[in-house]
């Protein structure tokens, strides 16, 4: 081939490559929207379990707060809160804090904590626990995590959060004691951080409401 030719087909090259640029950009400009609302859509729906039997009238995911470490929440990394209201006043705190001591690793739990304290859901966000036994802890598994719907911080008291087997008042999982033990304590640590924080936690959503 030519100098001229490969100089033709060179050219022919560059332009084929801007044009299917061009239609990829136009496309996810297109479609841009569609996938953050259908993203939105599905974290929404992820988020609800934990907020049972409460009304509010604000978008869940509308209203964030993330946390870098380190933080007093459980875990080493960011923990999230989602603050929800009902016509502008606080009615529970979303928490997606990691359990650090899972019997296989790491386990990520989302937590709802009504504006009295009291738990309204835990659901089980992430972990790789035993099939069989530690995996227990998801919703559709088992109804273990629902033994935490309606506690608090005095009910139990502080020495009554742990497994029944420690001298407290929670069941354990058949076979499992490590993946159910590090799943209470970090409830009781987020329950505990609500406690001493919760005018702060709802005071940044005022404030970023203002700006």
């Amino acid at each position: 081939m030519n100098e001229r030719g490969i100089l033709s087909t060179g050219m022919t090259l560059a332009v084929i490559a801007g044009i299917c640029t061009a239609l990829v950009a136009a496309t996810y400009r297109l479609t841009e929207e569609r996938i953050a609302a259908n993203e939105k859509a599905a974290l929404e729906q992820s988020l609800q379990p934990a907020l049972a039997g409460l009304f509010y009238d604000s978008d869940v995911s509308e209203s964030q707060l993330v946390l870098q470490p380190p933080h007093a929440l459980p875990g080493s990394d960011a923990a999230i809160i989602y603050r929800v209201f009902a016509e502008d006043q606080p009615v529970a705190a979303l928490f997606a804090v990691t359990a650090r001591d899972g019997f296989s690793g790491p386990i990520r739990i989302l937590l709802g904590v009504d504006a009295s304290g009291s738990v309204t859901g835990v659901r089980i966000l992430q972990h790789s626990e035993t099939p069989g036994l530690g995996d227990k802890i998801e919703s559709s598994r088992s109804d273990w995590v629902y033994q935490f719907d309606g506690r608090s911080m005095g009910n139990p008291q502080l020495v009554g959060w742990s497994l029944k087997g420690d001298g407290g008042e929670f069941d354990q999982l058949t076979g499992a004691s490590i993946t159910p033990r590090a799943i209470i304590k970090a409830i009781r640590e987020t329950l505990i951080y609500y406690d001493a924080n919760r005018d702060h936690i709802f005071a940044a959503a005022a404030t970023e409401a203002e700006q």
